[in-house]
């Protein structure tokens, strides 16, 4: 059984192309490996850099007029291209020396939730019709005590001396005090 290999890249070998190219990158490499290495923190991101930077460069090698200045279109390649890096990376980690401590919060459990709801709820139906009025308006539908006296026609300071009754009540209710 004979193996032949074939290459999955068609352009994979073509250095042959561009001659010129290959001499550049083996005589300047290392000093675009730095150049790149100081754009970045992390040797693998320089080395990745520099990589697109030559990509980018290959690509337009017909359109270089001028092949001394060669350096200088590569190292803009390396800025351009780290520019558009960092502008693209949205940084959620920040390296620490200390992992925080996880805020261990009980959980509470819904059903519990809703069953206060719920004792909540048949407290307050268990008020007398002004206190609940005057209640629901307040806490409920989140009105002042200024709109809520202007609502049911009568004075801010019935308005608070009623609901803190009401208050009252609550705190007493045993199914209330049961549930919570």
């Amino acid at each position: 059984m004979t193996v032949t290999s074939t290459s999955v890249c068609t352009g994979a070998s073509t250095a042959a192309v561009y001659p010129s190219f290959s001499s550049y990158v083996r005589a300047r490499g290392p000093v675009l490996q730095r150049t790149a290495r100081s754009l970045t923190s992390n040797p693998c991101d320089a080395e990745d850099l520099l990589q697109t930077a030559l990509t980018k460069t290959y690509l337009a090698w017909d359109r270089i007029e001028d092949h001394r200045a060669l350096d200088g279109y590569v190292r803009r390649a390396l800025v351009n291209t780290r520019t558009s890096q960092w502008r693209k990376r949205r940084v959620d980690e920040f390296p620490c020396d200390e992992l925080p401590e996880r805020e261990t919060r009980p959980v509470a459990d819904p059903a519990e939730q809703q069953a206060l709801r719920d004792a909540m709820w048949r407290a307050v139906h268990r008020l007398p019709d002004r206190q609940r009025a005057m209640v629901v308006l307040r806490y409920y539908e989140d009105l002042s005590e200024s709109q809520t006296a202007e609502l049911l026609g009568v004075s801010v300071g019935t308005v608070k001396s009623a609901v803190s009754r009401a208050l009252g009540k609550l705190r007493e209710d045993p199914d209330l005090a049961r549930a919570a």
